[in-house]
């Protein structure tokens, strides 16, 4: 019995052995992408500050003041949703904390008495929301791990169209915001309309000048304001990669901690197995071998009685003999 459990105990050991390898080869991938996710997000913030500066000072100076992307609706009947999830899991709570941010976001546009939109970026979130029954009305997978510029030029063309045709009033971007490497946190941002508060703001931080465009102001910012909802939606896809790469490492190393935690408890019941089987073993030897010596002392002892018996009564011998003759 004890041998059995002694196998059983060491092919789970073994298992979870390979298991801890594949977490720590996990763990090292992640953490090598960590730093080339953290360089293309330093790498694509200067473009989108300029022209965030530059959209604001088109907008401070009065033009695109009729484009659909920055006037806002008067009635909000609808709100659309852009969930940016990962198109694989183990990753801890990453996936999770979007989809939940992004479902509590819904439950209150619709308490409010709203419609909404769902445009899912990455597997995860299209798998989970359409197991709830929830109406995507566009759903991009393939592009989470290493997003290109092209990736976020289809999802924002997408976006774009559901609200300039008048399907969506609002548009909301939900995503993981990268902080640094052990911090990151879901942010919720409105997408469109643009923000021109927010865009003038921004453009009067820096020195005050005086622009002459050509062509005309309109016509630059009609042409600008699609390139800057590419910019935002790229940006937020940078840092949610990196942020999907700095949760996987941190799942990893806690699946390999835990894994390490498991063999030496695994290592130590084994061991007591073992020497529970080595005890037992012992004890039915020296209690084999304490019987059969006690088998030999009592075959002993009669023959001692017979062989005294006679000694003692010579004319029971004699007699017996005689008997016999």
């Amino acid at each position: 019995m004890a041998g059995g459990q002694e196998r059983i105990l060491r092919r789970r050991i073994k298992s979870v052995q390979s298991t801890k390898k594949i977490t720590k080869a996990m763990e090292l991938i992640a953490a090598s992408r960590i730093v080339k996710a953290q360089q293309r997000v330093d790498a694509a913030r200067p473009y989108a500050e300029k022209i965030t500066a530059v959209i604001g000072n088109l907008a401070a100076g009065g033009a695109g003041l009729s484009s659909p992307l920055l006037i806002p609706r008067e009635t909000v009947t609808k709100v659309g949703f852009v969930a940016v999830c990962a198109d694989r899991g183990l990753a801890g709570a990453y996936n999770t904390n979007v989809i939940r941010a992004t479902e509590r976001a819904i439950l209150a546009a619709r308490a409010e008495g709203r419609d909404y939109g769902l445009i899912c970026v990455g597997k995860k979130a299209q798998s989970y929301f359409r197991f709830r029954g929830y109406t995507i009305d566009a759903s991009f997978i393939a592009m989470s791990d290493q997003p290109a510029y092209e990736d976020a030029r289809q999802v924002a063309a997408a976006v774009t169209e559901h609200f300039e045709s008048g399907d969506y009033d609002q548009v909301e971007l939900v995503y993981t915001q990268f902080l640094s490497a052990a911090t990151q946190r879901v942010a919720q941002r409105r997408f469109m309309p643009i923000d021109s508060e927010l865009l003038e703001a921004t453009a009067s931080e820096g020195p005050a000048a005086d622009y002459e465009f050509e062509p005309g102001p309109g016509l630059i910012l009609e042409r600008l304001l699609p390139r800057y909802a590419e910019a935002r939606l790229f940006a937020a896809m940078l840092e949610a990669a990196a942020s999907e790469h700095a949760a996987r490492r941190r799942a990893m190393k806690s699946a390999t901690d835990n894994a390490e935690e498991l063999i030496i408890k695994l290592s130590r019941i084994m061991n007591r197995a073992r020497q529970d089987a080595i005890t037992t073993e012992i004890m039915e030897i020296v209690g084999g071998a304490e019987a059969q010596s006690q088998g030999a002392a009592d075959d002993d002892d009669l023959l001692i009685d017979h062989i005294g018996a006679q000694d003692l009564f010579p004319q029971h011998r004699d007699q017996a003999h005689h008997d016999h003759v």
